[in-house]
């Protein structure tokens, strides 16, 4: 039995790689980077929008 989610989470990702544990971690690192790539483009357009407003960011 599973109880932690995160534990549930881990093991679809192994499944899903066939059990590699390796190209797991390689997919988990590229979509993390495609997530912080994703996050950067949004600051940079909130950070536009405020700066075209007149408003700054702290």
């Amino acid at each position: 039995m599973i109880s932690d989610p995160s534990d549930a989470a881990i093991d679809q990702i192994v499944a899903s790689c066939n059990g590699d544990l390796r190209g797991a971690l390689k997919a988990l690192l590229l979509v993390n980077e495609h997530l912080e790539a994703e996050l950067q483009q949004f600051y940079a357009a909130v950070a536009e929008d405020c700066a075209s407003r007149g408003k700054f960011l702290h």
